[in-house]
């Protein structure tokens, strides 16, 4: 058999497979008007996470980041609406929500699914450059400007987006962070961060995360790929922070991935006010 008619075979395959696990999700009572294909979870964020991850952050949001139901909310990687299905419970109408994504197919599952329910929820497709999900993107993430005008948002958010970007794309997106958020309003990011204990538990095999090679300011797991997985140094995001004008709201909340005992997510979160 050629490569070309094994690649067909697996394509069928996957698709008989995924008709097959759609149908038990749907008999069994797990999918709902607001929920996304099998094919996409796994994609995106893994089958079976979907709605706990989305309910763990909306927690947070609300608890540790103050964010009320009339504030302008903007999601940065928003993907297949992860974050967005909790957040339709809690925003008024008063509030709005924005999201942007480099994966084609999530934004249209999210405008068709979520935006007809909610017309204050919206959704972009940029058309940016990214290895696994978008690899013929015409923009670069060093250089994208967010599509938005300046002080438009009370609250912004990016869930496991810093932790596959290099440190230019990261300072850019600090930077027009900055501009588009309103003076007062908060961010939450998540890191894998790079401090004494976390250097410690990865010398020390304690965490499957292993961020063996060593760049200036941050480490990767894979030489080759580096957006795999990238770890920074704590103190050059405070640095970079400070840069743009936001100030880290203490404590940090630190995660599980560096095989710490105690903590609050996986990640590392990072909540942070623009104080000018």
């Amino acid at each position: 058999m050629t490569k070309s008619n094994d690649s067909l075979e697996l394509g069928v395959s996957r698709k008989i497979y995924y008709s097959i696990m759609e149908a038990i999700d749907w008999l069994s009572g797990c999918r709902g008007a607001l929920f996304p294909p099998r094919r996409l979870r796994v994609r995106v964020s893994g089958a079976n996470n979907f709605k706990t991850v989305g309910e763990e952050f909306l927690k947070y949001f609300i608890e540790l980041g103050g964010l009320k139901p009339t504030e302008r909310v903007l999601d940065i990687g928003c993907g297949i609406g992860r974050m967005a299905v909790p957040l339709t419970r809690y925003l008024d109408k008063k509030g709005s929500y924005e999201g942007f994504d480099v994966l084609a197919e999530g934004i249209r599952w999210d405008t068709r699914n979520i935006t007809p329910k909610f017309p204050n929820f919206y959704f972009q497709f940029v058309d940016l450059y990214n290895k696994s999900y978008n690899p013929n993107g015409k923009l670069r993430s060093n250089e994208f400007t967010f599509p938005y005008e300046n002080d438009s948002f009370d609250f912004i958010f990016l869930i496991s987006v810093f932790t596959h970007m290099l440190p230019e794309d990261v300072e850019n997106y600090l930077s027009e962070i900055s501009r588009v958020i309103k003076t007062g309003g908060k961010c939450l990011i998540a890191f894998f961060l790079l401090n004494p204990e976390s250097k410690k538990l990865i010398e020390a095999k304690s965490t499957p995360m292993d961020f063996r090679y060593k760049r200036d300011g941050y480490r990767v797991v894979d030489e080759s790929k580096p957006e795999t997985a990238i770890a920074y140094d704590e103190n050059l995001v405070r640095m970079l922070y400070k840069k743009r004008g936001l100030s880290v709201i203490e404590p940090i909340r630190y995660g599980s991935w560096s095989g710490r005992k105690d903590y609050l997510s996986f990640q590392d979160i990072v909540i942070a006010i623009k104080n000018r």
